[in-house]
């Protein structure tokens, strides 16, 4: 799919990508807040198409179902209290996207080709104009493959293991260490051996491993990227 967004930006595009718990999330916000651009995360979008279709009763395996709520849903990224929140058709479900029943349901409807065409192309109207910072599995490859900067962020299994553990008990979630484990290495199974849009690194991206580094050098990195030397 080409990117119709290509040579026509007023700003620069950061894409990055990685599996779940490399720290995507936490560095896109705080990338985004220091070069005052705009924050898109896709997985959520994804997540948010899982809820729904779980919250309707819709059968995550019907494509054609669920890309039909992909194409119509209204998914807005606002800010409430100084903090990032997603409304899905007006409700917010910033945090119980984040459950791993959702996290579970968002891996089998974004395998679905008709799914990820639909809120690719609502990617791509996002950041058409420049000056975001996206985050997802395919938006180095896909979605913007001729982003300015591409990260990929990864992590050790055992170290995104215990971010996402840490983050449900924060949470008040009640999740057992070994099962959330086995969980995310499914996943990793499934994003990196579909056959649409597979979880994979950009031959021209940046990889940062960040088992061991802390946020702030993370996101200091990737602003050097971002930031032409003088």
């Amino acid at each position: 799919m080409p990117d119709p967004g290509a040579r026509r930006r007023a700003a620069p595009i950061i894409a990055i990508d990685g599996p779940v718990g490399a720290g995507k999330s936490t560095v896109a916000m705080a990338v985004a807040a220091a070069l005052r651009y705009r924050y898109v995360d896709t997985g959520a979008m994804y997540r948010s198409v899982a809820w729904l279709a779980k919250s309707q009763g819709v059968d995550l395996r019907n494509e054609r179902a669920v890309a039909t709520l992909a194409r119509s849903v209204s998914i807005e990224f606002v800010t409430a209290n100084g903090r990032p929140r997603i409304l899905v058709n007006g409700t917010d479900v910033t945090d119980i996207i984040r459950s791993p029943e959702v996290s579970h349901a968002a891996s089998v409807v974004s395998a679905h080709p008709a799914v990820r065409e639909g809120l690719v192309a609502e990617q791509r109207r996002l950041g058409a104009s420049g000056g975001v910072v996206m985050e997802g599995r395919d938006i180095g490859t896909v979605v913007f493959p001729d982003a300015d900067v591409k990260v990929f962020l990864d992590a050790s299994p055992a170290e995104r293991a215990r971010r996402r553990y840490q983050e449900l008990v924060a949470k008040g979630v009640r999740v057992d260490f070994e099962s959330l484990k086995r969980a995310e290495e499914e996943r990793d199974r499934r994003d990196t051996t579909r056959a649409h849009s597979p979880l994979r690194r950009a031959e021209d991206a940046v990889v940062i491993d960040t088992t061991g580094l802390t946020v702030e050098e993370i996101v200091n990195r990737i602003v050097q990227l971002a930031r032409p030397p003088r």
